[in-house]
């Protein structure tokens, strides 16, 4: 019996990954033991802290850190997580914020200052709306998934753990908060917190128009001594990712699937204006311009200290030109 290589893989539980979860798509020559309950930041920081799981799901933001500091961790170009993000822009409705240019000099509270939800956030109001991100006193509420020294002139303060950054905005203490999801306040609909973007999606469909860029929140990373040891398996890792995309991506045009009484037209709006495979993997030109606009916020913003190129970042899975499609 052949005896395949057991790896742990962890990440989150999207329809794109149902068919490796389920067994339907098997890495050739892997078992894999997939992990889909914990959340985001807990994976992240289990990952590059402890090094628990031989494959993650991987905040970009960090995995640039990391490869900056010459921590032993690679990555194939699969990205599972996505989203815009100005709709995650939030103020205190009595500071009298009604333009980006407003924040300048205020007080914004972030969950941690490497999340890539807020690199992206910071470099988008810099770059598209004149924002810098020195002007702005920021206030981090937990540590980081990779230390790092801040630049002598930014001003960023890691809160005591008694405090939230979600309570601190609604009491004025924070004029505003970028977080990766949405915040309970504003669930809740609490007067005293609104979008900076009340019109978000106009923002943001203009934002892609303009720019090509679908932002990458998370990159798969690998332990580098499996890597190491075993050269064929990002190869075989990548063709698995792509096979459960594909799956999981025809699952999901049947509106059958999703109990939203307009969910057709959501997918036919997106299919329009980003195409037909917003998910798309691999180093394509897109995914270069959109990884490249990250590593240059994250150096930008004093978390690299150098611009790595995405041939250092990023494993090769070309099996070369017109192969693959052979019969075996």
């Amino acid at each position: 019996m052949t005896q395949k290589l057991k790896l742990t893989l962890a990440c989150g539980d999207y329809e794109i990954v149902r068919a490796l979860k389920e067994g339907v798509v098997q890495p050739d020559g892997i078992e894999l033991n997939i992990l889909t309950r914990m959340d985001s930041s807990t994976r992240h920081w289990r990952f590059l802290r402890n090094r628990e799981f031989d494959i993650a799901e991987l905040s970009s933001s960090s995995y640039l850190l990391a490869r900056d500091q010459g921590m032993p961790f690679e990555a194939i170009p699969v990205f599972l997580h996505r989203r815009f993000r100005h709709g995650f822009a939030f103020i205190n409705t009595g500071k009298n914020i009604h333009s980006p240019k407003d924040l300048i000099g205020k007080k914004i509270g972030v969950k941690s200052y490497q999340v890539s939800a807020i690199v992206w956030l910071r470099g988008i109001l810099e770059h598209e709306y004149g924002v810098p991100h020195k002007s702005i006193e920021w206030f981090s509420e937990i540590d980081e998934d990779v230390e790092f020294i801040p630049p002598a002139d930014l001003k960023l303060t890691r809160l005591d753990d008694s405090k939230s950054v979600e309570a601190m905005l609604v009491s004025g203490e924070l004029d505003a908060v970028l977080h990766p999801d949405l915040i309970d306040p504003f669930i809740q609909k609490n007067p005293a917190v609104g979008r900076l973007f009340p019109d978000y999606k106009t923002q943001e469909l203009n934002y892609f128009r303009k720019t090509g860029i679908f932002p990458i929140m998370h990159v798969m990373g690998l332990r580098r001594e499996i890597v190491e040891q075993h050269p064929w398996v990002p190869v075989e890792l990548y063709k698995a990712f792509e096979a459960a995309k594909a799956i999981g991506m025809k699952r999901m045009e049947n509106p059958r699937i999703a109990p939203l009484a307009w969910y057709r037209e959501a997918w036919e709006e997106q299919e329009e204006v980003l195409g037909s495979d917003p998910w798309e993997y691999g180093l394509s030109d897109r995914n270069r311009h959109t990884l490249e606009t990250l590593v240059g916020y994250s150096y930008e913003q004093g978390l690299m200290k150098q611009r790595l190129s995405l041939e250092t970042l990023f494993l090769d899975v070309d099996q070369g030109r017109k192969r693959g499609g052979f019969r075996i």
